[in-house]
């Protein structure tokens, strides 16, 4: 019986494979060790978001207990969806970091609107 090749579209996937592979140090270069660094890599992004959140949250909580702000984190954000300020943490983290007497102002102008009654019970 005849050989058949595989023709095109497999000899394409092997020659991807291969220059993907090639870039691995090491003198082992198998397909198996690109689909665990495809994996990995994968899983590592979304740990990376996670970490730059805890990061921000920590940056933002620093300053607040600093006393720029008069009160916790907590509060911060819920104030801040309370009054529909839709700044993420990423932005206030800048905010806290490169001028911290406008995170002062922001957090005065919630106090100021909030309504503190309607949380009396919550807190």
């Amino acid at each position: 019986m005849i050989r058949t090749g595989r023709g095109y579209i497999a000899r394409r996937r092997r020659i991807k494979m291969r220059f993907s592979v090639s870039s691995f140090q090491g003198g082992l270069l198998k397909p198996q060790q690109e689909i665990r660094a495809l994996a990995s890599s994968h899983r590592d992004r979304d740990g990376q978001k996670r970490n730059f959140r805890r990061l921000w949250i920590t940056r933002l909580n620093s300053v607040i207990r600093e006393g720029w702000v008069s009160y916790s984190y907590s509060r911060l954000i819920r104030d801040l969806y309370k009054r529909q300020l839709f700044l993420n943490r990423k932005i206030l983290a800048q905010i806290a970091i490169a001028n911290k007497n406008f995170l002062y102002l922001i957090s005065n102008e919630i106090i100021k609107d909030v309504n503190w009654k309607e949380f009396a019970g919550v807190i």
